[in-house]
């Protein structure tokens, strides 16, 4: 196996137009908030704007790592609290029937060490989605992408519960030949699965300490691996993977495994290209942590209230040595900061990063 890339500057190569295409991104999420916040009388995110679980964890950084894996937060074994938001993409609030990725969001605290610029707080944050590869190529890319879903914003629930329905059955039918489209599942041909069953992706990359990574979670407990590839039915339940998550978290104890995967080629695992799938032969995911849950009340409005209004997620919350790395996760930076000020404004709701967790 080839060693880990070392980090350095030029792991990014950073384009002429990337100011332009900020801009196009910013005033796609502002249209799509503008739109929700008139609707609602509240203002949500401009993406993942629907929690489905919030739930109150502790990541466990294991002992005795080797050196090029014990980087950043994962230099030092010990405990952390942390809180976890299930979500799915769109902007608005949408019957759970439209099938869209699940993201989830984990927001670890008490962490030490070099921040970010801007970064307040002592959490670090990583942003993950129910699949390894993103679904445009660079920034600029879904910046168009983005622009039509926010033309799609405001439209009539009952076309977006059909054209989820028609959407989906292409992707299975891409599937059955061994395909799939992450365009489809995006616009709401994704498999309606049951959230806590999955397994999770940063997709882009980030600095690791000397290194540069991505990382995953995984379900390793029964708790969890139950709901692996479980459809849920959500005829006549507009908030079913809620339910689903609020009740079956309070089955067991539930672990999941986060996984680094080392960079060991910039050729074959590009920063730049998050669409490009990083070959787990070339370099296999490893374990350096573990996050547990409690049994609890996997999502309820009174939970829901702390995470979706008081919290925001970015992946540029946190230490230096985990920076957000590539084309998207540089546009992440102004648009997240866009959306997060935009609520605290329209709610009159002050966003700051906790010290402590502790949900209802």
């Amino acid at each position: 196996m080839q060693s880990p890339i070392l980090y350095h500057s030029n792991v990014e190569q950073i384009q002429d137009d990337e100011k332009q295409t900020h801009h196009d991104l910013e005033q796609a999420l502002l249209q799509i908030m503008m739109t929700t916040s008139q609707n609602y009388g509240h203002a949500v995110r401009s993406v993942h704007a629907k929690s489905h679980g919030v739930i109150e964890a502790e990541l466990e950084i294991l002992q005795n790592l080797p050196p090029e894996l014990a980087q950043g937060i994962f230099a030092t074994a010990g405990r952390h609290q942390a809180i976890i938001r299930i979500s799915t993409n769109p902007g608005d609030l949408l019957a759970d029937s439209i099938s869209v990725p699940r993201g989830l969001a984990l927001k670890v605290l008490d962490v030490e060490g070099t921040r970010l610029s801007g970064a307040q707080g002592s959490t670090q944050d990583f942003i993950f989605v129910n699949g390894p590869v993103f679904s445009a190529p660079n920034a600029a890319a879904f910046a168009k992408n983005l622009q039509l879903l926010a033309k799609t914003t405001d439209k009539a629930e009952w076309a977006k519960k059909a054209l989820s329905a028609v959407l989906q059955g292409a992707e299975k039918t891409l599937e059955a030949v061994g395909g799939e489209s992450s365009t489809l599942q995006t616009l709401g041909g994704a498999p309606n699965v049951h959230p806590l069953g999955e397994t999770y992706y940063t997709q882009t990359a980030y600095r690791y300490g000397d290194y540069v990574a991505k990382l995953s979670l995984v379900p390793v407990t029964e708790t969890l691996e139950k709901h692996t590839g479980e459809k849920i039915n959500t005829r006549g339940r507009r908030d079913a993977l809620r339910e689903e998550v609020a009740e079956d978290m309070q089955s067991g104890p539930a672990t999941w495994d986060l996984r680094v995967q080392l960079c060991r080629d910039l050729e074959k695992m590009p920063v730049e290209d998050p669409s490009v799938l990083w070959d787990e032969e070339l370099s296999p995911f490893v374990t350096v942590a573990r996050l547990h849950a409690d049994p609890q009340v996997g999502w309820s409005a009174e939970r829901a209230k702390i995470a979706d209004d008081h919290m925001r997620f970015s992946v540029w919350t946190g230490l230096e040595a985990h920076r957000p790395l590539g084309s998207v996760n540089r546009a992440r930076r102004s648009t997240y900061a866009l959306s997060s000020a935009y609520r605290a404004d329209f709610n009159r709701c002050p966003i700051h990063e906790p010290a402590k967790i502790d949900l209802p």
